[in-house]
């Protein structure tokens, strides 16, 4: 069986939404500005690349990324490993990044059920939070940095389901205030 990672970049104030260009959101590309470089703290997005099996995305974030991740070598692993979109409405994927295309997260569980390195979710809140709703994240990868934001689209959902257990997997602050934050999901 497969570990299913949620990875997110996130404000002190939990949200998620807009760390790179997100149209419409006010605070977009908030890991950009305000916070200095520390390239130290992005170890664990190059250890995810090298130890993961495939890249799991719901539609709107794959049609984000397919016209651009092709071509950026340090989505190098990316571009080479098995990618999945969830999604009810995409008719097809995008020659430029193919793409597996699951429509029920009956399917994602099934893909868990096969033999292989971790699946990591990417850029894909509403996907997160179906998923973790239905109990199939197993672990999270959570980069903190020292900002609030106020407003914005959390990485842990709103929606009623029961409480969830996680215990810290790895820990680390780094000089930028920015902190690393592993949560095992513990079931």
């Amino acid at each position: 069986m497969r570990k299913l990672i949620v990875s997110a970049f996130v404000s002190a104030d939990g949200v998620a939404q807009g760390p790179g260009d997100d149209p419409g959101y006010p605070n977009a590309r908030w890991t950009m500005t305000g916070v200095e470089v520390d390239l130290a703290a992005y170890e664990l997005k190059g250890r995810e690349q090298e130890e993961a099996g495939a890249v799991l995305l719901g539609r709107r974030s794959y049609e984000m990324f397919a016209p651009i991740w092709p071509s950026m070598a340090e989505f190098g692993g990316y571009n080479a490993m098995p990618r999945y979109v969830v999604s009810t409405t995409l008719e097809h994927d995008d020659d430029r990044w193919p793409a597996g295309i699951l429509r029920s997260l009956e399917e994602v569980a099934a893909l868990k059920e096969t033999d292989g390195a971790p699946i990591i979710v990417h850029g894909s809140l509403a996907l997160g939070h179906a998923l973790a709703d239905a109990g199939l994240v197993d672990r999270y990868h959570v980069l903190v940095f020292p900002v609030l934001l106020g407003s914005g689209t959390r990485l842990f959902s709103d929606s009623a389901h029961d409480t969830v257990k996680v215990a810290i997997a790895e820990h680390e602050v780094y000089g930028n205030g920015v902190q690393k934050l592993v949560y095992d999901v513990v079931r």
